[in-house]
């Protein structure tokens, strides 16, 4: 019986839609996180920057 166990064990097909799906959603989640976090400093490192540029780099 433990050999059955063991062999039953050991044929492991590959992951299935499920973890695949699972792998997705954890993914999309870290980049909602990082955009959430990151967005403002982002945006707001861009205004900076295109008002440098638009000032031809007076005051920058």
């Amino acid at each position: 019986m433990i050999t059955r166990i063991r062999t039953a064990l050991r044929h492991d097909e590959g992951a299935s839609a499920v973890e695949y799906g699972l792998l997705v959603a954890a993914i999309a989640a870290v980049i909602v996180a990082v955009v959430f976090l990151l967005g403002q400093r982002v945006s707001t490192t861009f205004d900076s920057t295109n008002k440098c540029i638009s000032k031809q780099g007076v005051g920058c």
